[in-house]
């Protein structure tokens, strides 16, 4: 991705936020960026508009952008979003995946489990969050698997802000528990305990913020 698209400025800027560098609160000014990343305020702002839409920042007029700080009551809704939604994508998708799709999640299970044991944060981050898109996509929804993207950004921050860091691990083998239910066609099983992943991932967040960055759901 050329260095100067919009694109590679939001995927630089979401990384740093997932990594707080970039900490909840943290003032994002224009002309800086536009300094640091060599391109146009202009091109700073669309990047800063996508994040917004990503409710990755606030923007407040007249003061400029902010990284968001979700809160606790914010992350609840979400989830209840997500239980909705992804009940019904689980049920979808152990009716009509084929032997190469299970593979594919089984493939992204051992990436999780790698970067779980090497301790890697931002990869294990992106990783359990994307165990729930891959489905969609493996599904061949590319509406819900946009939709997912939307509200995984919304509850990214939150986890990272909220969650502790030894839910990473438990998230991982709730995933794995999730896609043997999926090859062995039990469609009861498995949407008990995507409902279950998802309600524990809810439960872990507590109301003081971590110091470790944790994982996402």
């Amino acid at each position: 991705m050329d260095s100067t698209t919009t694109g590679f400025i939001v995927e630089t800027l979401t990384r740093s936020i997932v990594e707080h560098r970039l900490q909840p609160g943290a003032k994002l000014v224009e002309q800086t960026l536009a300094d640091q990343f060599g391109v146009s305020r202009t091109l700073i702002r669309q990047a800063l508009f996508k994040l917004s839409q990503n409710r990755l920042i606030r923007m407040e007029p007249a003061r400029g952008a902010f990284v968001a700080a979700p809160s606790i009551s914010e992350a609840q809704q979400v989830f209840a979003v997500r239980r909705m939604l992804e009940a019904g994508m689980t049920q979808a998708f152990i009716r009509q995946a084929t032997a190469e799709q299970i593979n594919a999640l089984q493939d992204h299970i051992a990436e999780e489990e790698a970067a779980v044991m090497r301790g890697d944060v931002p990869g294990r981050t992106t990783l359990l969050g994307d165990f729930h898109v891959r489905m969609a996509q493996l599904m061949g929804n590319e509406v819900l698997a946009h939709l997912l993207m939307d509200l995984l950004s919304r509850c990214a921050l939150i986890t990272l802000m909220y969650q502790s860091a030894g839910a990473a691990e438990h998230s991982h083998e709730e995933h794995r528990a999730i896609v043997a239910a999926l090859e062995a066609r039990d469609e009861a099983r498995a949407l008990l305990l995507m409902d279950r992943h998802l309600c524990n991932v809810e439960a872990s967040l507590t109301l003081t913020p971590v110091a470790t960055p944790p994982s996402a759901p």
